[in-house]
């Protein structure tokens, strides 16, 4: 399974950083200051409903030219302990050893190795993600919502993404039911051109 590009707004991680090794394109850092970039997962309950969260706390940057697109880049950093499904004592649960274990594992963290767009709206991100000491290459599709100048004289870009992932392929094994073996997550990234 190609890590199904099901309704994570990664999409929007996808573009949102920075390949350390070369960055083309105007420079975007992501406005999670204003509160205009989120990162929401969803996972089902039981097989008899969805259960939502997301992580209040997060940066990134990210590289882009509409004129050379494929050459986007996007770094994003999660703070585990952020997670925050609107209950504390289930939040208590997955900062805890039998899922994100947020002492020893602080930090999720998305690197592209590679953004593909098909046009000027949709694309492909490729890259590394690292979540409970595991990291795998994933790929999710994206869409470029946007970009402009801002009402205070500044220039923006949004982009949203979508992922699907297998916990157990991060290590992540507690036994939540058949029904709740993968977790979506959904990027949406608006970015401030530096």
């Amino acid at each position: 399974m190609k890590n199904t590009l099901v309704g994570l707004s990664l999409a929007a991680v996808t573009l949102l950083g920075l390949n350390s090794q070369q960055a083309y394109g105007a420079q975007y850092k992501v406005d999670t200051e204003g509160a205009h970039a989120f990162i929401n997962f969803k996972i089902k309950h039981l097989g008899y409903s969805w259960l939502h969260g997301r992580f209040n706390t997060f940066d990134g940057q990210f590289s882009y030219d509409v004129s050379k697109a494929n050459e986007a880049a996007i770094s994003i950093e999660i703070d585990t302990a952020s997670i925050d499904s609107n209950h504390a004592e289930r939040d208590k649960h997955l900062r805890g050893k039998d899922f994100l274990n947020v002492s020893k594992y602080p930090k999720a963290t998305f690197k592209s190795t590679s953004i593909t767009f098909d046009n000027e709206q949709k694309g492909v991100v490729t890259g590394l993600f690292t979540l409970h000491g595991v990291s795998k290459s994933i790929d999710f599709e994206i869409e470029k919502v946007g970009e402009g100048q801002d009402p205070w004289g500044g220039y923006r870009a949004g982009f949203m993404g979508q992922t699907r992932l297998k916990l157990a392929d991060y290590g992540i094994d507690y036994d939540l039911g058949s029904a709740s073996t993968h977790v979506d997550i959904e990027l949406h990234i608006e970015g401030i051109k530096q």
